[in-house]
């Protein structure tokens, strides 16, 4: 099997790590491009003693740390930072890397410290630190586009243990625009599909036209979302999903603060 058979099943979950790590859609898949040109230039950078997706988040780790600005030792905010800055200012990459592997990619504190070269005492100081830091984040309210009760109630019970409010729940597109239009939700978490036939990208499309909010999307096919070949979401959860995926999720979204904005051409349902 070639080396790019053997990552090609991974590519989609780390593309989701890349854009979690930085924020953004595009400058994720970046990396993730740079990275395929590296091992196209030459296919030995990749470890061949380990599995093939922990050897390609080890390559990938190497190719963020090897950029000046991602290694660099954080500085203190300023007055007047933009909140993306003054929170990435507060957090070092390292912390941020290690709880995005662990809650997020499901790497087991062993492997962890694998991709990151970190002990696993210094790995779980790591983590901690992290969350620590997203602890601080001011609450927010919460609008939940979920057409499924129990799902709901899952979702209501992970962001009310972070501290945060649910502002409702909408179980359908015009739900979800009434819910807005009665009060600007802080954050969105939003199924891909909904009771009533309708898109939960739709949706959000529709009420992003009229302010801007960080928004999660929630779905049972990551990979249709995942292909790097369109505008597509920065943040997403799969189906089924554990607590502490979503409360990285939500975390990560609020940790940089990054905006969402209605895109000039929609992503295809999943």
């Amino acid at each position: 099997m070639t080396i790019s058979e053997q990552i090609a099943p991974h590519l989609p979950y780390l593309r989701r790590y890349a854009r979690a790590l930085t924020g953004r859609q595009t400058s994720g898949d970046a990396y993730v491009v740079e990275l395929l040109e590296a091992l196209i230039a030459d296919p030995g950078i990749i470890r061949q003693d380990l599995h093939p997706r922990l050897a390609l988040y080890c390559t990938f780790t190497r190719l963020w740390g090897s950029v000046r600005l991602n290694n660099a030792p954080p500085v203190p905010a300023e007055p007047g930072q933009p909140p993306v800055d003054q929170r990435l200012a507060e957090l070092s990459p390292l912390p941020r890397q290690a709880f995005l592997l662990h809650t997020v990619e499901d790497f087991s504190l062993d492997e962890v410290g694998t991709i990151l070269g970190t002990s696993r005492e210094k790995t779980a100081a790591l983590i901690e630190e992290a969350n620590r830091t997203f602890a601080e984040q001011v609450a927010t309210n919460v609008l939940i586009i979920e057409d499924e009760p129990i799902i709901a109630m899952d979702l209501e019970q992970i962001v009310t243990s972070l501290g945060h409010r649910v502002q409702a729940i909408a179980r359908t597109h015009s739900q979800a625009l009434k819910a807005v239009r009665e009060n600007h939700p802080g954050l969105v978490l939003a199924d891909i599909q909904l009771a009533d036939g309708s898109s939960g990208i739709d949706a959000v499309n529709d009420l992003l036209e009229s302010f801007e909010v960080p928004v999660i999307f929630i779905t049972a096919y990551p990979e249709r979302l995942l292909t790097g070949e369109r505008p597509e979401p920065a943040f997403l959860i799969t189906k089924p999903f554990q607590a502490e995926m979503v409360k990285a999720i939500i975390s990560q979204a609020l940790f940089f603060d990054q905006k969402s904005h209605s895109p000039k051409k929609r992503p295809q349902h999943a």
